[in-house]
């Protein structure tokens, strides 16, 4: 098992003693690296060049969403993970379109920390079920919400596939738990997203908002 190298920023001390403690004794998962200040935070991201950097928006000198952009321009390999206590859609949606793979809040991160790092490390975007709603824009010409997406003819293994990348799951990660091949997964997604009118990712994770496919992953 391939271990996710990650760094963490937060202001508080305690939080991120917190954090730390939390993924301590967590086999595929190796803190690199702590900073309490953006400006830090950039620093050790850009040395380090961690997996993931799991990053607080209210951090001073260089607040979260200017570092989400520093970072996406610096240090482009590096995915982020927005841990905050920020749930409104002002904060969502930029945090999202600066390059952020995951959105979690803090009163979450005892039970889905792990879980969002680990999908993220994968190839997914991981949005706390709590905001998931307010993080995708509307899609064009959608204006009366998701549930007002034509219903497609999927098939059964077109929904699974749609299911499970929605819930963060790597195409490579569908295929295992599936036992098919990668490319028959891309091949099912490929002709979901034509059914569905579909683009990306975020797309996929609204619709899937949408279906409440994404209400088990906070139980």
């Amino acid at each position: 098992m391939s271990v996710i190298r990650i760094t963490l920023a937060d202001d508080h001390p305690v939080v991120l003693a917190g954090i730390k403690a939390l993924l301590d004794n967590v086999s595929d998962i190796d803190v690199v690296g702590e900073a309490t200040t953006g400006t830090d935070a950039l620093q050790l991201i850009s040395d380090r060049k961690p997996d993931i950097a799991v990053i607080d928006i209210s951090l001073p000198e260089i607040n979260g969403l200017e570092l989400a952009k520093q970072v996406a321009e610096k240090v482009p390999s590096v995915k982020l993970l927005a841990l905050t206590v920020h749930e409104d859609r002002a904060y969502v949606q930029p945090l999202l379109k600066a390059g952020a793979k995951g959105y979690l809040l803090k009163r979450s991160a005892a039970d889905e920390l792990i879980r969002a790092i680990r999908a993220i490390d994968g190839g997914g975007v991981y949005l706390d079920p709590a905001i998931a709603g307010k993080a995708i824009p509307d899609l064009p010409g959608d204006s009366g919400g998701l549930g007002k997406i034509a219903a497609a003819e999927l098939s059964h293994r077109e929904t699974e596939v749609l299911q499970l990348i929605s819930q963060g799951l790597s195409n490579k990660e569908i295929g295992g738990r599936l036992e098919i091949s990668v490319k028959t997964v891309e091949t099912h997604k490929a002709r979901a997203l034509e059914k569905l009118g579909l683009r990306t990712r975020a797309e996929i994770v609204r619709y899937g908002i949408a279906h409440r496919w994404l209400d088990n992953l906070s139980e």
